[in-house]
C-alpha cells in the first residue's frame, strides 16, 4: 500500500489561506472619490455599512456620503467636500473631496473628520454645516434623522 505523504499538501494549504485573506473589505484598498468617476453606488445608503473591515465594500472608508443636487431631486454631479478647523469656512481647510458623478464622495485614506466642519462646495456656492463631526459616516445621520446633504 501505497502511503500518501501529507506534507506535499502544505504549500497548497497556504496558497489557499492566504488568497482567501485577499477578500473585499480589506481595509489595505485604496479608494477615493473622483471628479467625472462613476465607480461608486447605493446612493444615498450608509456607505460605511459595507466598507469597513470584513465588510463587502472595496476599502475601508473614513468618510463617506451622497450630495444630492439643489433641488433636493437628484444627486449633485459636481462639486467637493470640503473640511474646515472651523465653522463656516474658518480655520484651516485640511481636506478636500471630489463628488463623483453618481453624487458621492468617499475616501479611504488616513485622515481624521471628526471635530472638523464640512462644506459642500460646488460652481452655484457653498453650503455649510453648522456643527462638527462625531463620524465620517455622514449617510448614517444625513438623509435618515436629519436632512440630506445638498449642493446650492
Amino acid at each position: 500500500m501505497k502511503r500518501i505523504h501529507h506534507w506535499i499538501y502544505l504549500p497548497l494549504l497556504f496558497l489557499v489561506s492566504v488568497a482567501s485573506c485577499e477578500k473585499e473589505g480589506a481595509c489595505d484598498e485604496y479608494n477615493v472619490s473622483e471628479i467625472n468617476g462613476d465607480d461608486s453606488h447605493n446612493f444615498g445608503n450608509n456607505c460605511m455599512q459595507c466598507h469597513q473591515a470584513g465588510g463587502e465594500g472595496e476599502g475601508c472608508f473614513i468618510t463617506a456620503g451622497s450630495v444630492k443636487d439643489s433641488s433636493l431631486t437628484a444627486p449633485a454631479t459636481s462639486g467637493q467636500v470640503e473640511f474646515y478647523t472651523l465653522p463656516n469656512g474658518g480655520g484651516t481647510l485640511m481636506y478636500t473631496l471630489q463628488i463623483d458623478s453618481k453624487g458621492n464622495f468617499y475616501s479611504t485614506e488616513a485622515m481624521s473628520v471628526t471635530g472638523l466642519y464640512p462644506a459642500i462646495k460646488n460652481a452655484n456656492g457653498t453650503h455649510y454645516m453648522g456643527s462638527s463631526l462625531s463620524t465620517g459616516a455622514c449617510n448614517s445621520c444625513h438623509g435618515n434623522s436629519t436632512g440630506a446633504l445638498y449642493a446650492n
